[in-house]
């Protein structure tokens, strides 16, 4: 399903991934990709979609890669902790975001000097994966949408649905068998030309991320053939946790997964 051949050379890291994560992908899904006009042949971009499984970034990568393009992502800092596998992601072009950080500034400043330097940067504006309990995108945090506005970037959104059924939230078992059916649509870019214009707000802000969650939650009731409910779900106000397994308790000082 190959829309575009590869432009970009892939270095060691993004050729061992290809060979071992994309033959299992092949295996265990049918996908079914639409709109991937919409992903820019070059120039920097930022991605944004909902997230709805551990498998989102293996997902997202595939269609980025299907359509000429390899994806770098701001990665929760835990995955770089290992020096092995830290070592791999920073070959890759991965980003370590400290989430809920101060020191997560240091991610954004990289993902503006990537989007600059023409690369798709990948963000999930959810920061986690959704809480909504039946799997509808939630309230979005700003760091897309801060990006976006300081480069003037194009952003394109994706609605997903299907990686669940493969590898559902916060378990570590997949259901292999039979395949999955793996849906995503791309959508023209969002508009914030009006918004880059004025002087940068909290309010430019906030509308931005309105935005993007607003156009992802239309895409994904395009994908799901079904209403999608009217206002996003917002995990503060039920009294839960921002990052990490809803469903557990973490220790002090532990890095939620």
């Amino acid at each position: 399903m190959t829309v575009r051949k590869l432009q970009q050379r892939r270095g060691w890291a993004w050729s061992i991934g290809v060979a071992i994560v994309k033959p299992l992908l092949l295996l265990t899904t049918k996908r079914t990709w639409i709109g991937g006009e919409n992903i820019p042949v070059s120039g920097g971009f930022i991605l944004v979609l909902n997230h709805i499984s551990h498998l989102d970034p293996f997902m997202a990568a595939h269609v980025v890669y299907d359509h000429g393009r390899m994806p770098r992502y701001l990665a929760k800092s835990g995955l770089f902790k290992n020096k092995l596998l830290g070592f791999f992601l920073r070959s890759a072009g991965q980003i370590p975001v400290e989430r809920l950080s101060k020191n997560a500034v240091g991610a954004y400043a990289a993902a503006v000097a990537a989007v600059r330097s023409g690369e798709a940067v990948v963000v999930y504006p959810e920061g986690t994966i959704t809480r909504d309990p039946n799997g509808w995108p939630m309230l979005g945090k700003t760091g897309a949408a801060r990006i976006a506005l300081e480069t003037g970037c194009p952003v394109i959104p994706v609605g997903q649905w299907g990686a669940q059924s493969l590898l559902a939230p916060y378990s570590k078992k997949p259901d292999l068998f039979p395949r999955k059916q793996i849906t995503m649509k791309v959508g023209p870019p969002i508009d914030l030309a009006d918004l880059a214009e004025q002087p940068r707000s909290a309010a430019s802000i906030a509308e931005a991320t309105d935005r993007i969650m607003t156009t992802i939650k239309d895409l994904v009731e395009d994908v799901r053939d079904e209403p999608a409910p009217a206002e996003l779900f917002d995990p503060k106000k039920a009294g839960m946790n921002e990052i990490g397994n809803p469903n557990r308790k973490t220790i002090p000082g532990e890095d939620p997964a």
